[in-house]
């Protein structure tokens, strides 16, 4: 059994220090480096087997990285942050905040892991810089290094899928999608999760994927001018129901079609996704899926706390379900 003797003989430092800080004393005052040493000394003698009952309390930092861009989408994340904080002070937790890579790389000794939260994009070789000196990573919502780092992730996939089955169970036979391009990752330019889900999906259901209007920023400007795209190429054969990306997407495809006068449910439906403030107050409200920002936040710490006692585990990417919150853009039918 790994003792507190133990841990004090082999990281060189005191039993009393070493009980204070494994118990979680709040008076302790120790530099993170002596932190760093205990723990890790405390991980490879299998301290934390013998004591599962017992919580650490981690020095970590912040990597919050957004591009300030767009107001709404920057929204999003600044809400997870939030979260975060909160939970931090609720949890009587120490964390710093980082906006560069390169400065938490710098500093990154002061810790013993790191959130990462926005989606401004990180090169490769930075993120491996920054895994070989702190290691221990869980990134919320996006996932830019999953070889390297844990995450915690909306599961984007079934949340499409199940917005399809609820317009051809309303009925709907064309239906389109209107998205943005995904992340970019060291020059390479992905498919959005989400697009790559409806035209998977459709497929599966036997039908076509002739209404995807994919382009461009998840932004409100870009919805406007997706939205005029779609209202100039549909025109008389317009698609009973859209499902968007985004609300920040949303928000100026709303805009757009309601400069053509089209009657949203009764012409065409829309369903978006991350159900933000806003979407409450737009006309009509939209019917959005929620996705829960503190249940992702708690996730991720508790993923990162066990990552730093089980520091060998195999890395994990998680997907949490999202909800509709049904509002006037679309009703869906009611099960008998």
């Amino acid at each position: 059994m790994a003792t507190i003797k133990k841990i004090a003989e082999e990281s060189g430092y005191s039993p009393a220090t070493v009980s204070r800080l494994l118990n979680n004393d709040p008076n302790l005052s120790i530099t993170a480096d002596t932190k760093n040493k205990i723990l890790e000394i405390a991980n490879k003698l299998g301290y934390w087997k013998d004591h599962q009952e017992k919580k650490i309390r981690p020095t970590i930092a912040l990597l919050y990285r957004v591009n300030h861009e767009e107001q709404l989408q920057d929204e999003y994340f600044t809400s997870l942050k939030n979260a975060l904080i909160s939970t931090i002070e609720k949890e009587a937790l120490q964390m710093k905040t980082f906006y560069e890579i390169d400065d938490l790389i710098k500093n990154a000794s002061l810790f013993q892991g790191f959130i990462g939260i926005g989606a401004a994009p990180i090169e490769n070789k930075k993120l491996k810089q920054l895994h070989k000196i702190l290691p221990n990573g869980v990134f919320v919502d996006t996932n830019p290094a999953p070889e390297l780092f844990d995450s915690i992730r909306p599961n984007l996939e079934l949340t499409v899928k199940h917005a399809i089955d609820l317009f051809f169970k309303k009925g709907y036979e064309k239906i389109g999608f209107i998205g943005g391009v995904g992340p970019k990752h060291d020059g390479i330019q992905e498919i959005d999760r989400r697009a790559s889900a409806f035209a998977e999906y459709l497929k599966a259901r036997g039908k076509n994927n002739n209404y995807m209007f994919v382009e461009g920023p998840f932004s409100v400007e870009n919805g406007y001018q997706l939205g005029k795209k779609v209202t100039a190429k549909c025109k008389n054969k317009f698609p009973q129901a859209f499902l968007i990306a985004s609300d920040t997407l949303a928000v100026g495809v709303l805009q757009a079609f309601n400069e053509e006068g089209i009657n949203i449910p009764k012409e065409t439906a829309i369903l978006s996704i991350n159900n933000s403030n806003v979407v409450k107050y737009v006309s009509p409200p939209l019917s959005s899926y929620n996705i829960d920002q503190q249940e992702m936040i708690d996730m991720a710490l508790s993923m990162l706390i066990n990552l730093i006692i089980k520091p060998d585990r195999a890395h994990i990417d998680v997907n949490m379900n999202t909800k509709l919150v049904i509002r006037k853009s679309f009703i869906p039918k009611e099960d008998k």
